[in-house]
């Protein structure tokens, strides 16, 4: 079903490997920057032992067969602790687990295998039968045979990847090696024969992982862009789970779909991705370049830098730009309609100069009668663009503005579409779209400005500016003067458009905080100190479904939307009350129903069909004496504590006769257990 069933918490630091238990496939050994290798029950999600290492451990890299009576387990460890003239280099050691009955336990024994071998642990592999190692140099892959015997071992060199090899991992057989890298092609090598490969090419992202099942029937590579690819040993995808894709960077703006209410943003190269943040799945991507990417490092492509959906999610607006040197920019504007028959968006309009320099802010009217389009660029112009009167429905230029030959840098409509602001370096200029007149000017405070945005509702007179000079301006549209200033450096101004509520995101000591406030009242509603220690440029309120009643005053501006932004480092966080993580831990417990079966779609049909049943036998036999079940003793526990089954047999038997008394006949409710 590729749905998510626990996690195994434990770990002070990052995970950086792990591998399964040979002796016993129930277990998986896990190892983490914070020196510990654990093993875990992962079935039950019970942590067994802790051996602590005390050293900067890098990876897991195999458990032998061969050697498994003496749990042996090969690590990576950072050479910085052990070569202190080489920090950068690392050591391939080997520890000792010893056994013990106590959970935790020191290991002390340790030996150095192999010295100056690469820093990506992905890059080394054993073969469990014929007990070789490979590692990468730049392009090449080497091969060593009877690896253990330093006088006695051998090497040959295999040559395909372009570039630096991501991840080995041979089959359990051992006869066969997988890697992969940049190319995001899986290459399978037959071990003996130098030019036998086998192929499987345009799977995504870069190859960071490959494993392969016990039995060989099945391999799984990870990628840099958030996925895992179920690959069957005929080299044919059978499954994806792909989670938010990540990227290099998110150009565009977070926006939310307003027909799917899907979070949008950057995806694979050349892609939006439509993201279901309700079911925390992805649902697909929208090509946008309609280019095949090359996966080379350096090469210029086209990427997707702007986006936009209309009020009603019936139009997108795309920019899509390569050349970082404005000599070389190329840069197309393309209007996308969604297609009620294929429920996606279909290319309506390609404009190929839309303007003569780079195109740096872009958005859509609020009304909903009459679409527009505006976009402001580096010539020193902003155009407004409409739909014509053709069966057709193209787009062309309706209007060009400009301001004292000044570049634009940021444009917002007014929540009624009336006013248009337009912010020309220090001046914002307010614009009339119906007759195209320049209305008023307002100066503020020396600084070019960044966000510029509108207050909603009962704050939509007012007008939001953050500057280059680390200043926060609310201005009033009414009497056109400055309403009031703060001195705070705002990397990201975030309007809620379904409340009087912005988010201004301020970074300082290296650490980011989050001030929630009306414009009509510089005291913030809510503030939070260090949410996060990155930069935040990327937000979005996404509207509930079902509004809160938060009595709260902290947290009632999460009654209408919720909050969620990106940090640098590509992850997504969001904020909840009190009363939503309550019912979230709720349903994460109703995933355990009464005996731990896990919510399949086959569990539900079964449990349907076994309430009706139920409620059948008790209109039945009202007077009977429900049978006693055997709540986890038994079939919950895991095996090597439970006592021997013949102790247990004639209980668990008797738990399941029903008493004579007054019963003539009874049906006892079928109980699947997912193993």
């Amino acid at each position: 079903t590729e749905e998510w069933l626990h996690s195994l918490q434990g770990h002070t630091n990052q995970v950086t490997g792990i591998t399964l238990n040979p002796a016993n496939h129930l277990q998986v050994y896990s190892c983490s920057v914070d020196g510990t290798v654990k093993l875990w029950d992962f079935i039950d999600g019970i942590l067994i032992k802790v051996q602590l290492v005390f050293c900067n451990i890098q990876d897991l890299i195999s458990l032998f067969n061969e050697v498994e009576v003496h749990e042996t387990v090969e690590i990576f460890l950072s050479s910085g602790l052990c070569v202190s003239a080489c920090p950068e280099c690392f050591q391939l050691v080997s520890v000792h687990l010893p056994k013990s009955a106590e959970q935790e336990v020191e290991a002390k024994e340790m030996s150095a295998v192999s010295s100056h071998i690469s820093k990506n642990p992905s890059c080394t592999a054993f073969g469990r039968g014929v007990r070789v190692h490979f590692f990468f140099f730049l392009v090449w892959i080497r091969l060593w045979r009877n690896f253990i015997h330093k006088k006695e071992y051998t090497y040959s060199t295999q040559h395909w990847h372009h570039n630096a090899v991501n991840t080995l991992c041979f089959t359990p057989e051992g006869t066969h090696l997988l890697s992969g890298g940049i190319e995001s092609v899986l290459v399978q090598w037959q071990y003996g024969a130098d030019n036998r490969k086998e192929f499987l090419p345009r799977l995504g992202g870069s190859i960071l992982h490959i494993s392969a099942s016990s039995d060989g029937q099945l391999f799984c590579t990870s990628h840099s862009d958030n996925k895992i690819t179920v690959i069957e040993s005929s080299f044919k995808v059978c499954g994806v789970i792909q989670g938010l894709v990540k990227g290099d960077a998110v150009l565009t703006d977070l926006m939310i779909d307003p027909r799917s209410k899907a979070l949008v943003l950057n995806g694979k190269p050349g892609h939006l991705q439509f993201y279901s943040l309700l079911r925390d799945k992805h649902l697909y991507n929208l090509d946008i370049v309609q280019q095949e990417y090359i996966y080379e490092a350096g090469l210029d492509q086209f990427e997707v830098v702007k986006a936009a959906f209309d009020i009603k999610g019936s139009w997108l607006a795309t920019v899509e730009e390569r050349g970082k040197k404005s000599s070389d920019l190329e840069f197309f504007l393309k209007l996308w309609a969604f297609d009620e028959r294929t429920q996606s968006f279909v290319l309506n309009t390609t404009i190929t100069a839309a303007h003569t320099d780079r195109i740096i802010s872009m958005c859509f009217s609020s009304s909903e009668e009459t679409t527009m389009l505006v976009t402001a660029a580096e010539d020193s112009q902003f155009k407004a663009w409409c739909q014509g009167a053709d069966d057709q429905n193209f787009w062309s230029c309706d209007f060009v503005g400009s301001y004292h030959k000044l570049n634009p840098t940021n444009c917002s409509f007014s929540a009624d579409s009336s006013l248009l602001a337009v912010s020309f370096q220090e001046v914002i200029t307010i614009w009339s779209p119906d007759t195209w007149e320049m209305l008023t000017t307002l100066c503020q405070p020396p600084g070019v400005i960044r966000d510029l945005c509108f207050g909603r509702l009962s704050c939509s007179k007012y007008l939001l500016g953050t500057t280059t000079k680390n200043l926060l301006c609310c201005w009033n549209l009414l009497t056109c003067e400055l309403e009031w200033s703060t001195s705070v450096d705002v990397s990201k101004l975030q309007p809620d458009p379904f409340s009087e509520n912005v988010a201004a995101f301020s970074y300082q000591s290296k650490h980011t905080d989050l001030f929630v406030f009306k414009p009509s009242e510089p005291r913030p509603l809510f503030t939070n100190k260090n949410v996060c220690s990155e930069k935040v440029h990327r937000a979005v309120f996404v509207p509930r479904e079902e509004p809160l009643n938060s009595c709260d005053e902290s947290t009632q501006w999460l009654n209408r939307s919720q909050l969620y932004f990106l940090t640098q480092n590509m992850d997504l966080l969001t904020f909840s009350t009190a009363t939503e993580e309550d019912r979230m831990l709720s349903s994460s417990k109703q995933l355990v129903i009464d005996d731990s079966v896990a919510v399949t779609p086959f569990y539900l049909l079964l449990g349907k069909h076994r309430q009706q049943q139920q409620k059948l036998n008790t209109q039945s036999h009202p007077a009977a004496d429900k049978p006693q079940q055997t709540q986890g003793s038994l079939l919950h526990t895991p095996a090597h504590v439970l006592p021997a089954a013949s102790v247990l047999c004639s209980m668990f038997v008797n738990s399941f006769l029903i008493s004579n008394t007054g019963v003539q006949s009874c049906v006892l409710p079928v109980r699947v257990q997912q193993c």
